[in-house]
C-alpha cells in the first residue's frame, strides 16, 4: 500500500534522522524498519506524535536485528 503524501514525508524524515544518527546501519534496513513502524502505527487516532512513535519503534526493530542469534 502506498502511503498518503503527508505520511510519505513523515516516513522520509524519520528514516533520514535515523540514518544520520546511526550512519553505521544499512540504509535499506533503516528504511524497512521505518516502513514497518509506519504500518504498525498508521491507524493511530492522534497523529501528532506519529513521527516520534515511528522513530522509537524503528529503533527497537533495528536493535532487535543487531542482536546475535536473530535471523
Amino acid at each position: 500500500m502506498v502511503p498518503q503524501s503527508e505520511d510519505a514525508l513523515v516516513i522520509g524524515h524519520v528514516a533520514e534522522r535515523l540514518m544520520k544518527a546511526h550512519p553505521q546501519l544499512d540504509p535499506e534496513q533503516v528504511q524497512a524498519s521505518v516502513e514497518t513502524a509506519y504500518e504498525e502505527l498508521r491507524y493511530a487516532r492522534v497523529r501528532t506524535y506519529l513521527p516520534v512513535l515511528m522513530e522509537r519503534r524503528a529503533k527497537d526493530l533495528l536493535h532487535s536485528d543487531e542482536q546475535p542469534g536473530s535471523p
